[in-house]
């Protein structure tokens, strides 16, 4: 989203400095900064500014390019809003919990997804912590994807589950930055050579990361929320 503030001005303007509007990446918009031609530009500047995730201050003469005819001048400032990147984390357990707590005050917005209630409510999960309490294909039904800022780890309770999740977002082609399957290479071995058998091409496994994380050597569960925190942060800036 897109946040936009009249800054200041001169002269005849329709708001005073402090007005607001919340405009949503699809056009939508909450709020008025005075309505009109002004109003109707500075959705769409928003609207591309929200693809190119840059804040700026745009100065608007309210005159013929405007379409209006007031003569004064609007400074609308645009802050531009949650397009940092989201870890669907499938899974609340040990793991999960540790991650997401390890996660916290980093660029990454965390998505707890697991049905069982005890896990994701959890009352030591960080405030900032988006919490899913449903079935993983529900939650995939309706979530967003795309491969610059949707980062997936797998690590429910249950290998058929991981199995199956991972298969949806594989077989589905939904884009992602990051695909880890936690557990070790035997694991993943197993479950390359049963989606191989079901028709799954070798381009399509070749996303997955598992074991997840940097090997540092330690499987506690912080030392494994630490190594996948690592790896996720490097490729986030660049670095892996």
């Amino acid at each position: 989203a897109a946040l936009v503030t009249v800054t200041g001005g001169s002269g005849s303007a329709p708001r005073d400095a402090g007005a607001k509007m919340l405009v949503l990446e699809d056009g939508r918009f909450f709020g008025t900064i005075g309505g009109g031609n002004l109003e109707q530009l500075a959705i769409e500047e928003a609207r591309r500014l929200i693809l190119s995730r840059e804040s700026k201050t745009i100065r608007y003469p309210l005159g013929a390019k405007t379409g209006q005819c007031c003569g004064g001048v609007v400074d609308l400032f645009f802050e531009i809003l949650n397009t940092g990147p989201r870890l669907y984390l499938f899974g609340a357990g040990h793991v999960g919990q540790a991650i997401a707590r390890t996660l916290d005050g980093t660029p990454f917005t965390v998505h707890l997804i697991d049905e069982r209630a005890e896990w994701v409510q959890a009352p030591e999960l960080p405030a900032g912590v988006v919490k899913h309490e449903c079935e993983w294909d529900e939650f995939v039904s309706s979530a967003r994807f795309d491969s610059d800022r949707t980062y997936v780890a797998i690590l429910t309770f249950r290998h058929d589950l991981d199995e199956k999740i991972l298969e949806d977002i594989l077989r589905q082609e939904r884009p992602t930055r990051y695909l880890g399957l936690i557990g070790s290479h035997a694991k993943w071995e197993r479950f390359k050579q049963r989606l191989t058998q079901r028709g799954l091409p070798e381009a399509a496994l070749e996303r997955v990361r598992s074991p997840i994380g940097i090997e540092i050597g330690g499987k506690a569960p912080q030392e494994i929320a630490i190594s996948l925190a690592a790896e996720l942060l490097g490729i986030h800036y660049g670095k892996l």
